[in-house]
């Protein structure tokens, strides 16, 4: 189960529930990987809902990788994530939105 007060959130994949969390070394791979210099841009987009479906990628494998997962991007492109694309983009923008959060 995930926590929110640890930044973490769950994730239904392919009808198993896995908990992403943005640590550290996860935002590191997720600047590399979407080229940012900073991760103020992401959360730019996602405040103005100008996101695209890489960042929501993105963020998923980063937040996945951050709780324990060891797969990849493209082992998410046939899976079925639980409530479709909306679901995913939800999950990703509490990912980032939790990642920031002051403590409670």
């Amino acid at each position: 189960m995930a926590n929110p007060y640890a930044g973490e959130v769950a994730l239904v994949i392919d009808g198993q529930a896995h908990v992403c969390k943005l640590t550290l070394g996860a935002l590191a791979e997720l600047e590399t990987q979407l080229g940012e210099d900073t991760l103020v841009d992401l959360v730019r987009r996602f405040e103005a809902g100008a996101y695209a479906s890489r960042d929501v990628m993105a963020l998923l494998v980063a937040g996945l990788r951050g709780g324990g997962w060891r797969g990849t991007a493209s082992d998410l492109l046939s899976a079925q994530i639980e409530d479709g694309p909306v679901g995913a983009a939800k999950a990703a923008a509490m990912l980032l939105a939790r990642a920031f959060a002051p403590p409670p």
